[in-house]
């Protein structure tokens, strides 16, 4: 499959998530996909991830900034922003699945994502990217204390 269309493939997805149609993801992700960064087996329980995230940020919206095809891997630089209405579980690496009450709080967070595509469907979302602190700091969760501030003296806000 070419770059382009591996692209295209990756450009549709962030689509049909933007409209709320997961039906649309059956044509480009594999039934036995694996989500590496949120530690998902297969479509349907991605598309649970996706109905849960809808649910914590009922307007979600997810624009690529940039996109980089080699090989099979397609990588994405994009912006998400939602505001966090409704409760939502959270996967964070470091610390595992959170569950975050609604904080009203209008977050924008910016993402890397790493996709691998085999004979036209994503076989594997192989690592996500982003500021997991920035993202508890924007719904209020967590703030730096003034030793932190001291600490780190460039604006954190």
């Amino acid at each position: 499959m070419s770059l382009e269309k591996n692209k295209a493939i990756i450009r549709r997805w962030f689509e049909a998530e933007n409209k709320k149609d997961l039906a649309l993801l059956d044509e480009f992700i594999a039934p036995d996909f694996f989500d590496h960064a949120h530690q998902l087996r297969g479509l349907e329980e991605y598309k649970q991830f996706i109905t849960i995230l809808r649910k914590g940020y009922p307007d979600f919206h997810e624009t690529i900034e940039d996109i980089v095809a080699e090989g099979d891997k397609v990588w994405v630089r994009f912006k998400f922003t939602g505001t966090h209405t409704g409760e939502y579980q959270e996967y964070l690496p470091s610390i595992g699945k959170i569950t975050l009450a609604p904080t009203g709080k209008k977050i924008t967070i910016s993402l890397v994502d790493i996709f691998r595509i085999v004979d036209g469907k994503v076989v594997d979302w192989i690592w996500e990217v982003y500021d997991g602190f920035d993202f508890l700091k924007q719904l209020g969760l967590i703030e730096y204390t003034e030793k932190a501030k001291k600490l780190f003296p460039r604006d954190l806000s």
